[in-house]
């Protein structure tokens, strides 16, 4: 025991540093923008439409206390019939493209989809193939597209904002940018 006691004291802490970004100051605007917006929470389905995990490691990192992702106003459902948008992560499998249009279907109008990842904007590096139909554009109409792989937890918040903020231009009758009417992709992994 006194071994290991003398080891900590020397070796001291081995953790890393909390992220320094401007997350506060970007979680408050989203948080107020939000519900601006919408005027209530913002409710989310996640479909893993054959991913790696990469996405989902940093989709749950929203979850943790550092990035509160429920105290900004926006909670992860368990059913499509009560979300107001799809979070697609991951090249879309053959096996799993015709389950991602019956979750889209079941999401009540206005739906707003965001692909998140390389794989999820444009099939990343496993494209289109035998196994994977490609993007999540290709299945469904995608509004806005997150690139990285996988891309940090404030990335995808500012996609999730960007998204909405598209559906309240629609919604108020302006006209919808490019990205909305043709999603726009990202550039396959050389």
């Amino acid at each position: 025991m006194w071994k290991i006691l003398t080891q900590i004291a020397r070796t001291g802490q081995r953790t890393e540093p909390a992220p320094h970004d401007a997350l506060p100051a970007a979680s408050e605007q989203i948080q107020h923008e939000l519900l601006a917006i919408l005027g209530q929470a913002l409710a989310i389905r996640h479909v893993d439409a054959g991913s790696c995990n990469g996405c989902e490691l940093e989709i749950h990192a929203l979850n943790n206390p550092y990035y509160n992702l429920e105290g900004l106003g926006i909670k992860f459902v368990a059913s499509p019939r009560h979300a107001d948008m799809l979070l697609v992560t991951g090249p879309v499998s053959r096996n799993m493209a015709q389950a991602l249009r019956r979750t889209y279907d079941a999401t009540p109008a206005p739906k707003l989809v965001v692909a998140v990842g390389d794989c999820g904007a444009c099939g990343g590096i496993f494209g289109e193939s035998y196994a994977s139909c490609g993007g999540v554009s290709t299945v469904i109409p995608v509004d806005v597209t997150v690139p990285g792989c996988p891309p940090p937890p404030l990335e995808i918040l500012r996609g999730i904002l960007t998204a909405v903020r598209r559906c309240r231009g629609s919604a108020q009758g302006e006209e919808a940018p490019a990205a909305h009417l043709i999603p726009a992709k990202v550039g396959t992994h050389g």
